[in-house]
């Protein structure tokens, strides 16, 4: 009799358990963006929860927390409770670069964070106004050795990893361009369409609307392979810069210590979402490529991404206050 009381415990409980995971999520799940509206983060994060709202009738309630190259939005994210109800897109600029940029950053993206699950990885492109002077990447070379300094790059921020590929491009180039941080991606595009700086160095979903409506030139990406939404835009590899590699990627991440059930839940839904052609049409559509991976296999991206960047920054010799 004894035995089968606790049987029918064990059930019962198991059923509790069951149902408490099913009904995850039971309440709207913040979303924070760490950088401002308009970015390539914010309209991937935007259109990643879209989905979750349409698809999986999720209630995903987006915030722009932007500020200090992205940290900001992920330090508010490490301080939240590990509930699941709080999540961030997180992406190299924020977790794997600025850690190693910033002073005054204090937490560790493998120790504070959870790696829930992947969502792309973009090229960053080289872009000036179309009626630009440069109509190739060897013309800004070509004047930026014949007058060091004067051409300048706009960027989303210091300590982004768009910063960290003007900053690598230069060196291998050997030239002197000055770099100009706005904060967030709308600025720097504002500036460069009204020929304020000369280049910008951009994500590929925050200039793709400008360089498909032609008031944008894209002269190079920095990835190793070209990018499948620019196919005719060579990349700076191919240009004559040899194992020229610098790219971005976007993931969700929550607190560390959120349950595993409810990290294995968010990682199949989003998973769900970028097998489906409409959405990674809608991904590619923003100058990005949509890649699912496991929990797992995020986590140990993030790893080793973190350790890479640690000896690129230090050799690069760039510091942010």
């Amino acid at each position: 009799m004894f035995r089968q009381f606790l049987a029918f415990a064990a059930l019962a409980l198991a059923a509790v358990g069951g149902a408490q995971a099913q009904a995850y999520p039971s309440k709207p799940i913040r979303l924070l963006i760490p950088f401002p509206p308009g970015g390539g983060t914010d309209i991937l994060s935007r259109l990643v929860a879209n989905k979750l709202n349409e698809v999986e009738k999720w209630t995903i309630v987006s915030e722009n927390r932007a500020g200090a190259g992205g940290t900001i939005g992920i330090a508010t994210a490490v301080r939240a409770e590990p509930t699941g109800y709080e999540m961030v897109m997180g992406q190299k600029d924020n977790l794997v670069v600025a850690p190693w940029l910033y002073k005054s950053v204090a937490y560790d993206p493998t120790r504070d964070l959870v790696a829930v699950a992947h969502v792309g990885y973009t090229p960053i492109v080289i872009v000036t106004q179309a009626s630009s002077r440069f109509k190739t990447l060897a013309d800004v070379v070509a004047a930026a050795k014949a007058a060091p300094g004067s051409i300048t790059y706009g960027s989303p921020g210091s300590g982004t990893t768009i910063h960290l590929a003007g900053e690598i491009f230069k060196d291998a180039a050997k030239i002197d361009i000055r770099h100009i941080p706005y904060k967030g991606s709308n600025a720097a595009m504002m500036d460069v369409l009204a020929g304020n700086v000369d280049l910008m160095v951009s994500s590929v979903p925050s200039a793709m609307a400008q360089i498909q409506s032609g008031k944008l030139r894209p002269l190079a990406v920095t990835s190793a392979k070209r990018s499948t939404s620019l196919p005719d835009v060579p990349t700076i590899a191919e240009l004559g810069y040899k194992g020229f590699d610098v790219s971005t990627w976007y993931g969700l991440f929550m607190p560390a210590g959120t349950p595993k059930e409810i990290v294995s839940t968010v990682n199949t839904a989003v998973n769900k979402l970028l097998a489906m052609p409409e959405t990674r049409d809608a991904i590619h559509a923003q100058g990005a490529e949509a890649q699912a991976m496991s929990a797992e296999q995020f986590a140990e991206l993030l790893k080793a991404d973190y350790q890479k960047w640690k000896g690129i920054v230090q050799a690069a010799g760039v510091k942010v206050d």
